[in-house]
């Protein structure tokens, strides 16, 4: 039997009804003779349209909240009251195959390593339908490309930022694709970025360890959590300051990812209070007026970040692989002009 409870979109229509660009907000009532049992359960009776492993990737998303606070936890008891719930826009299930250019550091039957642009994006989504990494993997590996990652994902295991660039891996059979997953949940990969920023972060070199989730403001963005959210993990340390040495106007810093989440060194540059320059969602303030004009020289147009290194033991042959991209041309010149300073 169905627990009495009303869903609906903030308008008051039917479920599904309330759309924004980013997909359908429900807004789900718990009555109080529903309330005590697993959350995930609970949630998926009462919106039977969302399956409970659905619901379950929701609240690993964040994309569940309570009193504007995210819940992720699926087992946590039901509470009595409203639960919001964003629902993604649905994209097309089948990517099509595009002749995009790719830059190639390494294939086998296996894998193959990419030197992602800035600009790309990994896969479709709202607002990018196609030009993804996705679309070239398709044209380029064809029928050999994995999907045990969706149809919509085939061979992604890891995603970069559309406007990070850097290298990134992806698999082309199912046996990598697990293989790499089970290294990235392990953290057994090695990461490295480095990231042009606003002034820099104290101390010069450390560890940043949050909770990061859905911002509670904005559900656009990511934010370090008190509570909810997922573990996230950056060692940072900065490997050169630009300006005055006693108040640097921006720095180079080198981030090791410990965990990958959304966002995670934009957010825990930002939390330092040394964003990454160009990052028009967590930048907040304006960099020097010398930065700002060396960012315009330069053309940088994104955040200054960059996947400089990865490495990993191949999943199938066990070999060892490390793959090293310098700075694309607009960092590159940013951080010569930087120096001048």
């Amino acid at each position: 039997m169905r627990p009495a409870s009303m869903v609906s979109d903030p308008a008051g229509g039917p479920p599904g009804a309330g759309e924004d660009e980013d997909g359908d907000l429900l807004i789900v009532q718990v009555a109080s003779e529903a309330a005590g049992g697993r959350l995930d359960k609970t949630l998926a009776a009462l919106v039977p349209e969302l399956s409970r492993a659905r619901i379950q990737a929701l609240l690993a998303e964040g994309a569940v909240t309570r009193a504007g606070a995210p819940v992720s936890d699926g087992s946590a008891k039901a509470l009595a009251g409203a639960y919001e719930i964003l629902v993604p826009a649905v994209v097309s299930a089948e990517p099509a195959p595009q002749d995009l250019p790719l830059t190639v550091l390494f294939e086998d039957s296996h894998l193959i390593i990419i030197d992602k642009a800035a600009g790309m994006a990994v896969h479709p989504a709202p607002g990018t339908p196609d030009g993804t990494v996705v679309n070239a993997l398709l044209h380029h590996c064809g029928a050999s490309l994995s999907g045990i990652g969706g149809v919509a994902r085939p061979g992604i295991v890891h995603r970069l930022d559309k406007d990070t660039s850097g290298v990134m891996v992806c698999a082309k059979t199912d046996a990598a694709h697990q293989g790499l997953s089970a290294l990235f949940a392990a953290h057994d990969i090695d990461r490295a970025y480095v990231a042009l920023t606003r002034g820099a972060p104290k101390p010069r070199k450390g560890t940043v360890e949050s909770r990061l989730g859905r911002s509670t403001h904005d559900r656009k963005k990511m934010a370090v959590l008190r509570t909810g959210g997922r573990e996230a993990v950056t060692h940072y340390e900065v490997t050169a300051l630009f300006g005055p040495t006693d108040r640097p106007t921006a720095a180079r810093v080198r981030c090791r990812l410990e965990t990958g989440r959304t966002h995670q060194i934009r957010v825990h540059m930002a939390s330092k209070g040394a964003p990454c320059l160009g990052d028009a969602v967590y930048g907040s303030g304006s960099p020097a007026g010398p930065v700002r004009a060396a960012m315009v020289e330069a053309g940088l147009d994104r955040q200054a970040l960059h996947a400089a290194v990865l490495g990993f033991i191949h999943p199938i042959t066990g070999e060892p692989l490390r793959f090293e991209s310098a700075l694309p041309a607009d960092m590159d010149k940013l951080e010569d002009l930087l120096s001048a300073l």
